[in-house]
């Protein structure tokens, strides 16, 4: 299998402000508007350098969004920032009626997703926001797993029209994924290839789908391992090639079992191609306080819990 190397661990929210960075310097119809987490969210060299096209909302989250909703109109390119949960379920019929019903090219920008936002605890550990964003129609949603690929992404949500999610996190992870990798929305990549099984990983799980294939190959078992960044448009061709190849799945994601990057598979699969398919995610519960490594191994969201998943999966082919 292919090796790929943490080239130094940074968080995914620098990799969202290096992006904005970029895109102030690049075009001038980005703009920027925080729910008061400047420091939070990194917009710290945006404001600093394009402070004509910084709007600080304060705690108002709804407030932003109708914003947002509005400078969409003048033809600016609005991207929101402030944690996952406020950005989702305290918002959601705002971004319901005023960015997605209305088709506003509106970027939604979350940190602090899923249990490693870590000891502020269940009340800000949102766990269900990718199901609620990708219910919406015509809503993309994208869930990136390094620095690297979140500042790609943010880059290239300015090009794409149409409402967005882009979901990150607060802790510092492995940096994995080449700095010149081309970002394209909605299109699957390969990480590795194998013959036994495909793992379907997404956000901070893709590092550990990348551990757990070489755990299986030690023990013999050759996994395919895919980095689904995009949960909406799913790539349904790359998920098919694998598992005619394999003829088994495990999906690995920071989010409830129901409503995620798993049930969003077992649709793909369902419709086209059955196959055993075994689930690596938070089974229906809320989160707690504690450290993002004591989070992610009490709730098995890690590799060993995938080479777990898998060897569970292959007993049923």
């Amino acid at each position: 299998m292919k090796k790929y190397t943490n080239t130094g661990s940074k968080d995914t929210r620098s990799g969202f402000g290096a992006g904005m960075t970029e895109l102030g310097q690049k075009n001038e119809n980005v703009v920027a508007l925080c729910a008061d987490l400047i420091g939070s969210l990194k917009f710290d060299d945006f404001k600093k350098n394009h402070p004509e096209r910084f709007f600080q909302i304060g705690i108002a989250e709804a407030n932003m969004i109708g914003i947002a909703a509005g400078l969409t109109i003048g033809g600016k390119i609005p991207f929101t920032g402030t944690f996952a949960n406020f950005s989702t379920g305290r918002v959601y019929d705002q971004i319901r009626q005023s960015v997605a019903y209305s088709d506003k090219n509106v970027k939604i920008c979350a940190s602090h997703a899923g249990l490693t936002l870590g000891e502020d605890g269940a009340t800000h550990q949102i766990l269900e926001d990718i199901g609620l964003m990708k219910m919406l129609p015509g809503m993309t949603v994208i869930n990136t797993c390094d620095y690297n690929q979140t500042k790609a992404a943010t880059i290239a949500l300015a090009e794409h029209h149409g409402p967005a999610y882009l979901r990150f996190g607060r802790p510092v992870v492995p940096n994995f994924t080449p700095a010149d990798e081309p970002f394209i929305i909605g299109k699957a990549i390969m990480l590795s290839e194998g013959t036994d099984v495909t793992i379907i990983a997404t956000g901070h799980l893709v590092w550990e789908a990348l551990i757990a294939a070489e755990a299986l190959e030690a023990k013999g078992i050759s996994a395919e391992v895919i980095n689904i960044h995009t949960i909406k448009p799913l790539d349904d061709e790359a998920i098919l090639k694998s598992v005619a190849k394999t003829g088994c799945v495990v999906t690995a994601e920071e989010h409830n079992i129901l409503g995620g990057l798993g049930e969003s598979v077992a649709r793909v699969l369902a419709l086209n191609t059955p196959v055993p398919q075994e689930f690596v995610a938070v089974n229906d519960s809320f989160g707690e306080s504690g450290t993002p490594e004591q989070l992610m191994e009490k709730y098995k969201l890690n590799h060993q819990a995938i080479v777990e998943a898998t060897e569970r999966v292959m007993k049923r082919k």
